[in-house]
């Protein structure tokens, strides 16, 4: 048996999440069955972290283990020619049996991108989440600042959170921002389910004008999730990139979110 790893992105509007259902509509169950039909056995995926019903992809890692003898690019071809066209495999490489997809992440990227306009544009329905009021990106930048660092993040985890801890490490937060739209950039060794989308939430209040800047850090001390602002929406939302070992020859996922510059560390 060998182990494969892939790298690959999705549009997430057009499926009910990362994880496979009994009707088949998710990311998972469309390139099993891709890789299953090209391998000629059963190929069960582990992913490198479960995204949302209509949350996208443009580095998501998975790794899988089968008997077949294809070549790299055989494995990129071949499983994207089965594919819809919502998903595509960018690299495919044979690697280390101890490589894990999951738990040997060193660190993992999102990117939340908000499309800032008094009418929400069609092209970003989908794509973006949307404020239409105007945004203070400066004060969402400073307020940011409080929760780099290990913290406990209890105030920002969803109640259907299933990790056995809430502290997680935040290496790095950006706020960027290119005409119409701001882009919250977010690096750290793994997050809490709706974890970001609950300090995008938060960072708009304080945009907004509706919070102070020094509100996120009452709300991260308080560790109760009720303080926070509500969850914002999936579309905006985007699994970046993985990083693991240099010794598992893993590429850096190709550009496919160019507001990203790679987070400020700001410890």
């Amino acid at each position: 048996m060998k182990r494969i790893a892939l790298i690959l992105g999705y549009e997430g509007s057009r499926f009910s999440g990362w994880q496979t259902q009994p009707d088949g509509g998710a990311v998972q169950d469309a390139l099993e069955a891709s890789l299953s039909a090209l391998a000629g056995h059963p190929v069960r995926v582990t992913c490198a972290g479960r995204t949302d019903a209509g949350v996208h992809a443009t580095g998501q890692v998975v790794h899988f283990d089968t008997a077949a003898e294809r070549s790299p690019q055989a494995w990129v071809r071949g499983t994207n020619a089965r594919l819809p066209k919502a998903v595509a495999v960018f690299h495919a490489r044979e690697v280390d049996p101890e490589f894990h997809a999951r738990f040997g992440a060193r660190s993992r990227r999102y990117v939340y991108l908000i499309h800032r306009a008094p009418v929400q544009h069609p092209l970003w329905v989908g794509r973006a989440g949307w404020v239409f009021r105007s945004l203070d990106v400066a004060a969402m930048r400073s307020a940011s600042r409080q929760l780099v660092g290990e913290h406990d993040f209890s105030a920002f985890r969803s109640s259907q959170c299933q990790a056995k801890t809430p502290v997680r490490r935040l290496a790095a937060i950006s706020v960027e921002e290119s005409g119409p739209l701001v882009a919250l950039c977010f690096e750290g060794n793994a997050f809490l389910h709706h974890m970001v989308r609950n300090i995008v939430g938060s960072l708009v209040y304080v945009g907004t004008g509706r919070q102070p800047e020094d509100w996120i850090g009452k709300v991260l001390a308080g560790r109760d999730r009720r303080l926070a602002a509500p969850t914002f929406s999936a579309e905006g939302l985007y699994l970046q990139g993985v990083t693991y070992d240099d010794r598992f020859g893993l590429p850096a996922p190709p550009p496919g979110m160019p507001l990203w510059q790679g987070a400020s560390r700001l410890e």
